[in-house]
């Protein structure tokens, strides 16, 4: 799975497992790379056994880049001995048990060209921004009291180009604008809800 921060796309897998009733083994890029010869391929090792033993079982590599990125280009030779090690798992994994391998990143041309290969992560998804009317699907289901003039569909046209997080995060930030500036308050009005998509365009600019 790849696509921007803030899209769902670990929701994504955790739902697949729990929809699927597989053991889950969620696991941060980063979390397996160790300083140590040996250490972090080990650790990869080990990974596929306990999938294969809790079968069937799904392992989700979250920022999958920063484990298995394009060989050669580290300084350093561990992350080319890691992508060596899931080569070598993931090519074994059909006669192995009933293991499947997701991967997500934000940035799929960092990712080693061999991981994407047949039999590897061959399937590339994207999961992209939401769309207005997924936007206004989140909106529906937030438990921000907005007040009664909030014109939700509106709403949701003028958060384009946020992740679900970010509108989360606007959503959350509106309710405690309004109690601010009210610590009564009752409702979340225009005036909080524009001030906080503001604040998050000027955050995503001074970040760009």
């Amino acid at each position: 799975l790849y696509g921007p921060p803030g899209t769902g796309k670990t929701f994504v897998v955790r739902a697949l497992a729990h929809e699927a009733g597989s053991a889950f083994f969620p696991v941060k890029g980063a979390e397996l790379l160790d300083k140590y010869v040996g250490e972090s391929e080990r650790a990869v090792r080990e990974l596929f056994s306990r999938a294969r033993a809790a079968a069937p079982s799904i392992i989700f590599f979250d920022e999958i880049d920063s484990l298995a990125p394009v060989r050669g280009r580290s300084t350093t030779t561990v992350t080319d001995s890691v992508v060596a090690a899931l080569l070598t798992e993931m090519d074994g994994i059909t006669s192995r048990g009933n293991v499947a391998v997701i991967g997500a990143t934000n940035r799929a041309d960092l990712i080693d060209p061999a991981l994407l290969r047949a039999g590897r992560f061959e399937t590339q998804i994207e999961i992209g921004l939401p769309d207005a009317e997924a936007r206004r699907a989140l909106i529906d289901l937030s438990d921000v009291p907005f007040a009664a003039d909030i014109d939700k569909s509106r709403l949701a046209e003028v958060t384009e180009g946020m992740s679900m997080a970010d509108l989360a995060g606007v959503l959350r930030e509106s309710a405690l604008s309004a109690l601010r500036a009210d610590s009564a308050a009752r409702e979340v009005k225009w005036e909080h809800l524009i001030g906080a998509i503001e604040r998050w365009h000027a955050s995503k600019a001074a970040s760009s």
